[in-house]
This record gives structure tokens, C-alpha cells and sequence, in this order.
């Protein structure tokens, strides 16, 4: 599981305590982008006394996306053959991974859901929610996909999954780059399954995720999607 950390000091030991406690055959790599408040001495001290904790430094904060992406190049150099994605502040519960792991069976790419029936969201306020409820809908709209909740972060990858979707073409850094990953899984003709979870909202250290940030990658989103619309139909027109 790739955990990407920055000012994640007050939650890192607590996750990844809790998600070895759940998952003991699951190893752990906190991918940290040089968070001014310790996180990446507390990551360094975690992975001195457990063999499955591993730490990645980077050196500035470079986005969600490009901590993942950096996170993904290391476990597939290193030879997993299944590699996830969680956050570290709490808000995916590492207890109910083993929901995600035991989807896998059938699927490219497992998606935690807040959105499909028995998901939830705990916490959260009425616009937050309205806003990332909102947001999902019109990722469905414009990029014509099914899956409910493109924007989560807790997901299960297969190997052939990540090395089929050109992760070295990915561009996009910030929260949008979940609904890219997922619509090039589906792009590619793999198998997308989502499986319900409680999405929990943290209880310590500050959300990175804003009223700004949410509009900005729906503008992101909203971009990307006309240009993936216009290719369609350019290729499209090619065959006919």
C-alpha cells in the first residue's frame, strides 16, 4: 500500500499501526514530500522497526499524483504484483481493506466507494458532500463512465493494470489524477469494480482538500475530458 504523507506527523505511526494490525501480509510504503513537521523522521523510525515499511523522500510538494506516481515506479521496480493506494489521515479505514483485496479476484482496478449502496461518508459537511457527490456525477457525464466514485482514493491496482495505462504519460498531479486513472483503466478495456466502504473525515492535523481545490480539479477535469471527447471522435471519423 502506497501512503502518501505531507504534515502527516499527529496520524502516520496511528495508520500504519492500525493497517499492519488489519492486513500483517500487506507491506507499507510512506511516500513522504518533505513535510515540515517530522512526518518523514517518524516515517524513517516506523520503517526501522518493521521490515514491511518502507519510506521514499522526496524533496518538495509536488501534488497527490506525482507522490503516487513516484510511489507506483518504486513497487513495480521492486516487483509487486498488486499495489494499492490509501490516505494517512484516518479517512480510509485499513479494517475494511481486506473488502478491496477480496474483490480483486475479478477485477483490474478496485475502487473503495463512498457512493455505490452500503457506502457511506461519516462526517462531512452537507456542501462538501454535495460538492464531491456533484463533482462524481459530472465526471460520469462528461467522460461517460459508470463508475460512481471516480475521485476515491482507496484503490487495489494489479500490476498489468498500472503498466497498461502509460503511468509515464500521466500528467495530471493533484486530485483529478484519480478520475484519470480510473477512466484509462476503462479506456483500455480492464475490469473496474467498486466495492463499498465508510469514508471517514479526520479527526487530527488539516485537510488538504479545499472548496478551491475541489473547483479547480472539476476545471481540470472539465479540460481534459473535451480534449478526451474530441479524440474520441476524431478517431472516430478516422474508421469510418
Amino acid at each position: 500500500m502506497v501512503v502518501p504523507t505531507y504534515n502527516e506527523s499527529e496520524n502516520i505511526e496511528w495508520i500504519v499501526g492500525r493497517l499492519r494490525a488489519a492486513q500483517p501480509g500487506v507491506d507499507v510504503m510512506i511516500v513522504d514530500d518533505n513535510s515540515p513537521d517530522g512526518t518523514g523522521a517518524v516515517a524513517d523510525r516506523l520503517a526501522a522497526a518493521d521490515d514491511a515499511i518502507s519510506v521514499v523522500h522526496r524533496t518538495e510538494k509536488a501534488g497527490l499524483g506525482a507522490a503516487y506516481l513516484h510511489g507506483f515506479d518504486v513497487a513495480l521496480k521492486a516487483g509487486y504484483d498488486v499495489i494499492g493506494e490509501m490516505d494517512a489521515d484516518g479517512s480510509h479505514q485499513p479494517e475494511q481493506l481486506q473488502r478491496l483485496l477480496d474483490a480483486l479476484g475479478t477485477a483490474d482496478l478496485v475502487i473503495g466507494s463512498r457512493y455505490v449502496p452500503g457506502g457511506s461518508v461519516v462526517n462531512w459537511p452537507i456542501q462538501r458532500l454535495a460538492l464531491s457527490r456533484g463533482g462524481n456525477l459530472y465526471v460520469r457525464l462528461l467522460l461517460g463512465i459508470k463508475v460512481k466514485d471516480a475521485t476515491a482514493g482507496y484503490r487495489l491496482f494489479r500490476r498489468a493494470t498500472l503498466e497498461a495505462i502509460d503511468l509515464g504519460s500521466v500528467r495530471s498531479t493533484g486530485y483529478v489524477f484519480q478520475t484519470d486513472l480510473a477512466y484509462r483503466t476503462l479506456a483500455r478495456g480492464m475490469r473496474v469494480t467498486e466495492v463499498p466502504i465508510e469514508f471517514v473525515e479526520r479527526e487530527r492535523g488539516n485537510s488538504k482538500m479545499s472548496g478551491q481545490v475541489a473547483r479547480e480539479s472539476l476545471r481540470m477535469i472539465t479540460r481534459w475530458g473535451l480534449s478526451e471527447r474530441r479524440a474520441q471522435l476524431s478517431r472516430s471519423r478516422g474508421k469510418a
